[in-house]
């Protein structure tokens, strides 16, 4: 990095400092940055395939009701936190939108998952498919959206 005086700053009292960042650096920076997300990503296939032969299918678990009210409180913040930035004109929706569509597809998941089967599969599988993934699909858009109007928001 380095540290140059703005031109329009010379005459002003006290100087400002630019921080330029030169492209070679931040370029290897992102490389190293996306090597690294992909080799993550990597070794995350062989522990699946641990997981999937070591997990048993069913478990006692504690603190069950505490997960899916968190779950349930963290969608309920991203959704209010989405439409308040969104009715703000606030460009910033996009990272709650991409954040809360991401949850919402996440307990459509579990929510189908660990429902007992009958009725109560049914039920969950109607709500995935009616609410739950609508409104994920829709906070993608959203994000998808702000990304390419970062000047002029929703």
């Amino acid at each position: 990095m380095a540290t140059l005086v703005s031109p329009s700053s010379r005459h002003a009292s006290p100087r400002r400092a630019v921080t330029v960042r030169r492209p070679a650096v931040a370029h290897a920076r992102r490389r190293w940055l996306g090597w690294g997300l992909a080799g993550g990503g990597l070794a995350l296939v062989p522990w699946t395939v641990a997981l999937a032969a070591r997990l048993p299918s069913t478990a006692q678990v504690s603190n069950w009701s505490a997960a899916w009210v968190g779950l349930d409180v963290m969608l309920a913040a991203g959704l209010l936190g989405t439409g308040a930035l969104v009715l703000r004109r606030d460009a910033r929706y996009g990272l709650t939108a991409a954040a809360t569509g991401a949850l919402l597809v996440m307990d459509a998941w579990f929510d189908v998952l660990t429902s007992a089967s009958g009725p109560e599969r049914a039920v969950a599988a109607a709500l995935a498919a009616g609410v739950e993934l609508p409104l994920a699909a829709l906070c993608g858009i959203l994000a998808a959206r702000a990304l390419s109007m970062e000047k002029s928001p929703v």
